[in-house]
């Protein structure tokens, strides 16, 4: 599992070199959103976090995308 996890990790970080900025405005957008949304779905007691993860990674990788 160690090694499976290590491997991710290296994965991740290198599929991201070869992205354009504005692929990796909307990535880091979407992800921002997302974390976002679901603390700001369970800081006001809503109850369905996936949609405000959903909700907030769609915002987020569209503004990440369309700024410079």
């Amino acid at each position: 599992m160690k090694n499976f996890s290590l491997v991710l990790v290296v994965l991740t970080l290198t599929s991201c070199a070869n992205m354009t900025h504005q692929q990796q405005r909307a990535l880091s957008g979407g992800a921002i959103g997302a974390a976002a949304g679901v603390a700001l779905t369970a800081a006001t007691g809503g109850g369905n976090l996936l949609l405000g993860g959903l909700l907030g990674g769609a915002g987020g990788a569209t503004i990440g995308a369309v700024t410079h």
